[in-house]
Order: structure tokens, then C-alpha cells, then sequence
């Protein structure tokens, strides 16, 4: 399975912050944006990825990312000119994707807690794989509807009146029959292709399945102003409060087996002297080194 990070976008709900950098460039926490869906798809034992953003903001993404291959990945870019929807980044990395399934993340999102959510990639086979995560005011994303069997019967993009309280978060698991099916999809009344039209064509086949996420499990929309200073917030006490950091692509790398620990230690050595660089030695090679003797 193959990744894609869409980091385009206007940055508008973001303004003035994105007249410095890009929306996904911007820190949450202790970390750049990005940082947390590159780290949700090396969890998920992804190595091939596709970020995609504005012929502007690219140049900056390479610069932080680079080909990958410091983690052990391989990371490629498209250009997305206009936003033109979320479901245009399968038209626009179509020849990145190729014969395979893929994995979508929205770059303004961040998930963390909850191994059951990390084996979904690896036992993804064919058709297409969502979540539903409650929230309180669905009419802000797109939304699910179960029937009493907890069957996903609809979804509808952001609703005037929601028939559930389930959201959509932007991580969608796809096979390789969604780069055709969004070359057949119409624009929405807005102009873009919609994700949801997406998944509403795979329900129709009979191939969805939404996979509803736990109490235990946290979702945060990074996208405007507040909400990212409460996803900074919570990583914050998450982190200080548990010993760990969230979104940190080196140690995903390294617990994925994409570094090895040699490998890691090179990484933490070339850091300068930072809380970050701190962490990777006295927390996650320090316990690495703890265990092999």
C-alpha cells in the first residue's frame, strides 16, 4: 500500500499565519504539522508517499522532508495547482499510485491512541476502509449514518441536519479502483471532487466499511487558528504527562524496523542540542539499548 499526505490547500481558514508558510508547515507543539500524518502512515508500515501541495509550498516540504530517506522511506511530490477537492490527489498522483491500494491523509490532521486503528492497514485487502469518530457538531464534516446493526447506510457532507454524530476523519484506505472512479466523478456544486462522493460510489458497490473509533482514541482537525492551538495543547499534556512524543517520524521509523538503531543514533547525532534530539537518545535508543542486553 502506497501513502498520500495532502498538504495543499488556500490556508485561508489559517490567515495571517499562512502568509509566512504553509497551513501543514505550522507547529503544533513541538513539531511541524506534517510531522503527525507522515507519522500515522510509518506506523502503518507505509514507506512509498506522496505529499502533495502548492508549487509554492513545495520547495518548503522538501527542505523538511527530503527524498525520506533518512527514515527509510521514499518520498515523492505533486504539484496541486488549485485545490480543486480532496479526491483530486488521486488524479494528481495517479502515476505514484499505480497498480496498488493507497492510503489517503489529510496533512492537518492528527490521530494518536489505539493499536486497532494501526492494523487496519495491514489487514486492508480490496474495496474501501473510513472511520467514524463522534463529534459534537457533525454538520462540520462529512457524516455517517448507521442502521441498528451498525451497517453505514449514508454519509452526507456536512449536513444542515446530521443523522448521526459520526464524522469522517481525513485518513481513507482506498484500492486501486478509486483512480477511476474519481475520473468519473462530476464536480460538486462547489466545483471540487468530493471525497464523499468517493465513498458514497464504493457504498453503492457494496464495498465500504466504516470502521467506528473508540473512546480512547483522539482526532484533531489542526485547520483553523483555535483548533490548533488545542491540538498544540493536547500534545503538549500528552507528551509531558506520559514521557512520549507524538508524531515523531524517527521513532515510528525505528519501531517500524525502517532504521535500524544504528541507523537512529546516526539521525539523534547530526540534531543540535534540543529537547527533540533528548528525547530520541535518552528515551527511545536509551530503552532500545536497555532490551538487547
Amino acid at each position: 500500500m502506497k501513502g498520500i499526505i495532502l498538504a495543499g490547500g488556500a490556508g485561508s481558514r489559517l490567515y495571517p499565519l499562512t502568509l509566512v508558510a504553509s497551513k501543514q508547515l505550522q507547529p503544533v507543539y513541538d513539531k511541524p504539522m506534517v510531522y503527525y500524518p507522515l507519522t500515522t502512515l510509518i506506523e502503518g508500515g507505509i514507506r512509498e508517499i506522496c505529499l502533495i501541495s502548492t508549487p509554492q509550498d513545495l520547495p518548503r516540504f522538501q527542505q523538511l522532508l527530503g527524498d525520506g530517506a533518512a527514515w527509510g522511506l521514499r518520498i515523492e511530490y505533486r504539484e496541486q495547482a488549485r485545490p480543486e477537492g480532496i479526491a483530486q490527489a488521486f488524479l494528481i498522483a495517479a502515476s505514484f499510485i499505480g497498480p496498488d491500494a493507497v492510503t489517503l491523509i489529510l496533512g492537518d490532521n492528527v490521530f494518536y491512541g489505539g493499536e486497532s486503528f494501526q492494523k487496519t492497514f495491514g489487514e486492508f485487502n480490496t474495496g474501501a476502509t473510513i472511520f467514524g469518530y463522534h463529534v459534537k457538531d457533525p454538520e462540520r464534516y462529512g457524516v455517517v449514518e448507521f442502521d441498528a446493526s451498525g451497517q453505514a447506510i449514508s454519509i452526507q457532507e456536512k449536513p444542515k441536519e446530521p443523522k448521526s454524530n459520526y464524522a469522517v476523519p481525513g485518513l481513507y484506505l482506498f484500492d486501486n479502483h478509486v483512480v477511476e472512479i474519481t475520473r468519473n466523478l462530476k464536480p460538486s456544486a462547489r466545483g471540487e471532487l468530493e471525497i464523499t462522493d468517493v465513498n458514497v460510489e464504493y457504498m453503492r458497490r457494496g464495498l465500504l466499511r466504516v470502521r467506528r473509533l473508540g473512546r480512547g482514541f483522539a482526532w484533531l482537525d489542526a485547520g483553523t487558528s483555535s483548533s490548533l492551538h488545542e491540538a498544540s495543547a493536547y500534545v503538549q499534556t500528552i507528551e509531558k504527562r506520559q514521557g512520549i512524543k507524538i508524531g515523531c517520524p524517527e521513532e515510528a521509523a525505528f519501531r517500524r524496523n525502517f532504521l535500524s538503531l544504528a541507523q537512529l543514533e546516526s539521525l539523534a547525532e547530526k540534531m543540535p542540542r534540543c529537547e527533540y534530539r533528548e528525547y530520541l537518545v535518552n528515551e527511545v535508543i536509551a530503552e532500545a539499548k536497555r532490551l538487547a542486553n
